[in-house]
């Protein structure tokens, strides 16, 4: 069968875009590989410690202890590492209310820095907020409790990163995996 110049065009045109796509869904399965095989190392080669053997003074409590209703939790910390070099490029505070991610000083990463606001705020948080806007559509939950994520800056650079409202662990540890990968691209993208 023969084709005209304008099809091929057109399936030339198609061709490009199904790589595009590709490529850029690549880059997500890795981002997702990475995670699981970091996972794998970790809890192989590490010792869980109980919440309840933990000095109470600390009040430092298991991440899980934010899915319980009786949650004494103020505030649990935890640091986010570049891919590369392993540097601290932030640390995310959660408390049962919000996650907030300080960046260290001197790091310097403007909003603008793909993929923060095309993966980690439009799709990631924003669906999220997509789905909690249907939940109040449908009566769920009120609109005080849909997710909301803030970038404060200092000057141009980033100072934190808050989203309120996420309400569930599975998001919990979606935001922190997510906000990892992408400030540590975001790292490797302005060292370039």
């Amino acid at each position: 069968m023969k084709y005209s110049d304008d099809q091929i065009r057109k399936m030339l045109e198609l061709k490009e875009t199904i790589i595009e796509k590709m490529s850029k869904y690549q880059d997500e399965i890795d981002f997702f590989q990475k995670n699981l095989d970091l996972l794998d190392i970790i809890l192989k080669g590490s010792s869980f410690t109980k919440a309840s053997t933990l000095p109470r003074s600390e009040k430092i409590e298991k991440i899980d202890a934010l899915d319980s209703q009786e949650t004494n939790v103020n505030k649990v910390s935890k640091e986010i590492r570049g891919s590369k070099d392993g540097k601290v490029i932030a640390n995310a505070f959660v408390t049962p209310e919000q996650i907030s991610i300080i960046l260290e000083d001197g790091i310097g990463l403007k909003p603008e820095t793909p993929p923060l606001k095309t993966f980690f705020v439009e799709r990631i948080i924003g669906e999220m907020k997509k789905n909690d806007d249907n939940d109040v559509k449908n009566g769920k939950i009120n609109e005080d409790s849909v997710i909301d994520c803030i970038i404060n800056k200092n000057g141009s650079a980033i100072r934190e990163i808050i989203i309120k409202n996420y309400r569930q662990k599975e998001r919990l540890d979606e935001i922190i995996n997510t906000a990892t990968w992408s400030l540590a691209r975001m790292v490797e993208n302005t060292s370039k």
